[in-house]
């Protein structure tokens, strides 16, 4: 099953208090909270680039499946991690505590992200 597409974000679950338990500043919450985001993932094998559109900003990420990369957090950190594929729909990767989940069902992409006790969920479908 391949990733590739673009996939627009239908809900999310958790916004505000996940990106303030990051320590993102509350104006960039309240602007983040109601703006559409769009995801483009391009697959190719191993190899991904995943392009994260929220407004104005753009925030894109690399990896090879089972390397070390370097990847930009939500707060624009830089952080060093490995994403691991589980079966041929789930992308799972560890960065600073954080953990991200992302599975991919027909149209529909779930990523789950969890710091410690409390996760942030965003559901999209592909356009």
């Amino acid at each position: 099953m391949s990733f590739t597409g673009k996939y627009e974000l239908q809900s999310q679950e958790n916004f505000e208090p996940f990106m303030k338990a990051l320590g993102l500043p509350d104006d960039q919450i309240q602007k983040g909270k109601d703006i559409k985001s769009t995801s483009e993932i391009v697959q190719d094998g191993k190899k991904f680039k995943v392009t994260v559109t929220t407004g104005s900003k753009v925030l894109t990420n690399e990896f090879t499946i089972g390397e070390e990369s370097e990847m930009v957090m939500l707060t624009g950190e830089k952080v060093k991690a490995i994403v691991h594929m589980e079966g041929d729909n789930k992308l799972v990767a560890s960065m600073k505590g954080l953990k991200s989940v992302t599975e991919l069902n027909g149209d529909t992409i779930t990523n789950t992200m969890t710091l410690g006790d409390l996760s942030y969920k965003r559901i999209s479908k592909r356009i």
